[in-house]
């Protein structure tokens, strides 16, 4: 029973740690250095049915917070996401959370249309195309998608692509591998194009 117990325990630590590792490895991907006065943080929503953020909105919203640079000579925040389960919008509903519960105050940007992760950066794009650096923030390798689809939209504008703070060691860690798994099953990727 010992020996099982742990060989159920080093399973699922690595487990665990290749969600780590390919989530680490997805908040880098396409990402460069770029550099600038102004930045614009785009926080993907997700599937929201009730009349406030729920809880994976509420950690987005806090994630793009963390991602802006109080060093920038501007910043733009911009919340995506149409009313894909409810009468609110997936951005009105983060927006909420952002100004109300945690106090963001600086120029904000309400992307109400999209239905999809690709027109998410479709319909952002117009507010993408003055800054000097843009970060998409989701979970990592939902924002790595993202910026895939940014520079397959506007290759013009995919080196202005920097690292948000979406990944943290640890954190959302049982789910890590889950969203990783989720990822290569709908598109069909190899852990490698995932990240």
């Amino acid at each position: 029973m010992r020996k099982r117990t742990r060989l159920a325990l080093g399973a699922i630590t690595l487990l665990l740690l290749w969600g780590e590792w390919t989530n680490w490895r997805a908040s880098r991907s396409l990402t460069g250095s770029a550099t600038g006065g102004s930045e614009a943080v785009l926080v993907l929503g997700y599937r929201n049915g009730g009349d406030r953020a729920n809880a994976m909105n509420r950690w987005r919203v806090r994630a793009g917070l963390r991602s802006l640079d109080p060093g920038a000579a501007g910043t733009r925040l911009i919340l995506a996401g149409g009313a894909c389960a409810g009468p609110r919008s997936e951005a009105a509903l983060m927006a909420d959370y952002a100004t109300g519960a945690r106090g963001y105050r600086g120029e904000l940007v309400l992307e109400e249309q999209s239905r999809s992760t690709w027109q998410n950066i479709a319909f952002a794009v117009p507010y993408l195309v003055d800054v000097d650096q843009i970060k998409i923030v989701s979970l990592p390798v939902h924002a790595a998608k993202a910026r895939r689809y940014l520079a397959r939209q506007r290759p013009d504008l995919a080196h202005r692509l920097t690292r948000g703070a979406e990944y943290r060691f640890g954190e959302w860690m049982p789910l890590k591998p889950l969203v990783t798994l989720y990822a290569l099953v709908k598109h069909g990727r190899t852990a490698h194009s995932v990240a």
